[in-house]
C-alpha cells in the first residue's frame, strides 16, 4: 500500500471520531489527531508509513512482543506507553481502527466517549 493511501485510511478512521481534529504538532507536517487538544494518534514523516497511538496499560508490551514486524516502541512517546505500527506490512485495518479508537477513549472526555459508545 502506498504511504498516501495508508494515511488517507488513518485520516478517515480518526476523523470519524467525535470532535476529532487534525492539528500538526510543533510545526511538523505530520498529522496529529486530537480531541480537545489532546493527541490520540499521529503519523510520522519517515521513509516507511507509520502511526503512533496511546496504548492501554500493558498494550505496548503485548503488541510489540506478539508481532515486532508490525508494532514498535516509538522513540519519544514509547516511555509513556505509546505504540507504533508500520502501515506498509499489510495491516489489519479493523485492528488498527480498534487500536485508534482505544487510544481516543483514553484521552477523550467521558461525554465524547459516551457519544462514541452510543453509535
Amino acid at each position: 500500500m502506498r504511504k498516501s493511501d495508508a494515511y488517507k485510511k488513518i485520516d478517515r478512521i480518526c476523523m470519524a471520531l467525535p470532535e476529532a481534529v487534525n492539528k500538526p504538532f510543533g510545526g511538523h507536517t505530520a498529522a496529529a489527531y486530537r480531541v480537545r487538544d489532546k493527541i490520540f494518534c499521529g503519523t510520522g514523516q519517515t521513509v516507511r508509513p507509520r502511526i503512533t497511538f496511546k496504548g492501554a496499560h500493558g498494550a505496548q508490551q503485548a503488541l510489540v512482543s506478539s508481532d515486532p514486524e508490525r508494532f514498535f516502541v516509538p522513540q519519544y512517546t514509547g516511555t509513556k506507553g505509546w505504540v507504533g505500527a508500520w502501515l506498509d506490512t499489510e495491516p489489519d485495518w479493523d485492528e488498527i481502527a480498534e487500536l485508534i479508537e482505544e487510544s481516543y477513549r483514553l484521552v477523550a472526555p467521558k461525554r465524547l466517549v459516551a457519544q462514541l459508545e452510543a453509535r
